[in-house]
């Protein structure tokens, strides 16, 4: 009897932009695996019945934007990121269910550590959905104890707020338009692709000095990364947390733990690197 192909995917919307399946696939073949690695347009509504779908050839999947509280919610385990953020960007199917992941923090945290970034106090993050919540756990974690967060919707603070709670920390949440804004050593731009913050509100943004953390990678210059060029100020974008993200990623559906190294994984490492630069 002929043994299925195992199978993984990315599942977003939108999600044609989506590198994973390069990053992945160089991955797999790095490590001799036999593996396939597709895309699949799917919204919050119908994550739950697309799961349920799914057949035992399927190992896992990565949950990009706007589906991390659905998989957080479908998940039945949890790593410790996960559970403090809310949000689950993997999933490991196995005979139990689903288990949940978040490798977004570390992906931020190891991004930010190759730009010789691993300490901060100071940090404003722009935005507050998932990926928000992820970056405010990645600078606790590097020392951050100043967090505001810039929002168009106030309310939308709420959540990040209860995260630095329960870290001892507090956030506090100013409004996007606001006409002043404190100096920080970095600000994280934690925006959904597409998604657009007007010159003005930029520049704004960018008077308050510091590096630009831009998690948007592959869709041209943001407005903020214009700002902050203007202002003269340091721009990492999203690239390094991808690929971050990602070498976690496949330690959890390879085997089954992010914290345990791969095999020969500077290799590995090196060919997803190598397939972001080939693009």
């Amino acid at each position: 009897m002929t043994q299925r192909r195992t199978r993984l995917e990315v599942w977003g919307d939108p999600i044609e932009h989506s590198r994973s399946p390069q990053l992945h696939a160089a991955a797999y073949r790095a490590l001799g695996l036999d593996w396939s690695y597709g895309r699949r347009r799917v919204s919050a509504e119908s994550f739950p019945s697309e799961l349920h779908s799914l057949d035992d050839a399927f190992r896992g999947l990565s949950v990009t934007y706007p589906l991390k509280e659905a998989a957080f919610a479908a998940s039945v385990t949890r790593d410790a990121r996960a559970e403090l953020t809310g949000a689950v960007n993997t999933v490991l199917l196995t005979g139990a269910g689903p288990s949940g992941f978040n490798t977004d923090v570390g992906g931020i945290v190891g991004s930010l550590a190759e730009c010789g970034i691993t300490e901060l106090r100071r940090v404003r993050i722009v935005g507050a959905g998932a990926t928000a919540t992820s970056a405010l756990v990645a600078v606790t974690e590097l020392g951050a104890d100043e967090i505001e967060v810039a929002a168009r919707r106030p309310e939308a603070v709420a959540g990040l707020r209860e995260i630095g709670d329960r870290r001892g920390l507090t956030v506090r949440g100013v409004p996007l338009a606001q006409p002043e804004l404190a100096p920080v050593d970095l600000t994280i731009a934690a925006l959904p692709g597409g998604a657009v913050v007007a010159d003005a509100g930029a520049d704004r943004l960018a008077s308050g000095g510091g590096a630009l953390f831009d998690v948007v990678y592959g869709q041209g210059m943001t407005s903020l990364q214009a700002a902050w060029l203007r202002a003269g100020h340091p721009i990492h974008t999203g690239e390094g947390m991808l690929l971050h993200q990602a070498v976690l990623q496949v330690r959890i559906f390879v085997g089954g733990d992010p914290a345990v190294p791969l095999r020969d994984e500077s290799t590995v490492v090196g060919a997803m690197r190598a397939s972001l630069m080939g693009d």
